[in-house]
C-alpha cells in the first residue's frame, strides 16, 4: 500500500479548475518527482495534498482519507516547505524552528529534534538568533527544511527547492534531502522546475501538463526518453 495515494483529485480556485482528476502515488521511503512547465499544476498538487486549496477525489495517507484541514495534515505527518521557503522573516532562526513543531506536545523530544536539526546544519546553529530574513537565500532554503523536518514528518512535500538558488547550494540541499532519505527513511514528493535534477534525484517522476497527468514512470526511463525529454521536460 502507498504511504500517500491521490485518486481523481481535482482543485480549482473559484471558477478556474487547476487539476482535472490526478492520480499519483508515493511509497513508503520513496522520492517522487512532479514536473512539468508553469501553470502545469505542479505546485496545487501540494496544496491539495495539504489542503491549502479546495479539492473533490480522494487522498489516502497511511491508508487513512487525509483531513481536508492544514493543521490536521500536519498533524498526520506530512510537511510542507512551500515555494519561496515560507519562512518568518522577522522572527530568529530559533524561533521559525519552535513553530515547526507547533503541532507536537512533546516537550521533550522537540528541544532533541532542534539540537538534532541544528548539528545537520550548522550554519543555522551559528545564526540561531539572527533574524531569518537576514539570511542568504541558501540558508533561508536550509531553515525552511530545519523548521519541516521539525514537525517529525513521515512525507516531505517541496515546492520548487531550487528557485533562486546557486547551482552549488542546490546541489548541496539536494544532497541532505537524499540523506534523509536513505538514513531516516523520509519520503519526499518534490516539485521542481529543473528536471534534469528531479529525476537524478528521484525514483519516479510524474509530467503534468494543464492539470492532468501525462506520463509517469521511473525516473531513469523518462531521462532516457529523448521525445519525452524534448516535448515536455525542455532539455
Amino acid at each position: 500500500m502507498p504511504l500517500l495515494e491521490l485518486c481523481g483529485v481535482a482543485a480549482r480556485y473559484g471558477p478556474l479548475q487547476a487539476l482535472h482528476g490526478i492520480d499519483l502515488s508515493v511509497g513508503e521511503g520513496e522520492i517522487v518527482a512532479v514536473l512539468g512547465a508553469n501553470g502545469a499544476g505542479k505546485t496545487t498538487t501540494l496544496r491539495a495534498i495539504s489542503a491549502t486549496v479546495r479539492t473533490s477525489g480522494e487522498i489516502v495517507f497511511a491508508g487513512e482519507r487525509l483531513p481536508r484541514h492544514p493543521e490536521a495534515v500536519a498533524r498526520a505527518g506530512i510537511a510542507h516547505v512551500p515555494e519561496g521557503r515560507g519562512t518568518f522573516a522577522q522572527l530568529s532562526v530559533e524561533e521559525n524552528l519552535r513553530l515547526g513543531a507547533h503541532v507536537r506536545r512533546d516537550r521533550a523530544g522537540v528541544k532533541a529534534d532542534r539540537e538534532r536539526v541544528l548539528r545537520r546544519f550548522p550554519i543555522l546553529a551559528e545564526r540561531r538568533r539572527q533574524a531569518a530574513g537576514t539570511l542568504s537565500g541558501g540558508e533561508q532554503q536550509q531553515l525552511a527544511l530545519a523548521r519541516a523536518l521539525m514537525q517529525r514528518p513521515r512525507l516531505l512535500l517541496l515546492d520548487e527547492p531550487s528557485l533562486g538558488l546557486a547551482p552549488l547550494v542546490v546541489a548541496g540541499f539536494y544532497d541532505v534531502v537524499r540523506e534523509l532519505n536513505e538514513q531516516e527513511g523520509l519520503s519526499v514528493l518534490v516539485v521542481e522546475q529543473n528536471a534534469s535534477l528531479a529525476l537524478a534525484s528521484s525514483s519516479r517522476a510524474y509530467v503534468l501538463e494543464v492539470g492532468r497527468v501525462v506520463i509517469d514512470g521511473p525516473s531513469s526511463a523518462l531521462q532516457r526518453n529523448e521525445s519525452i525529454r524534448r516535448s515536455y521536460l525542455g532539455y
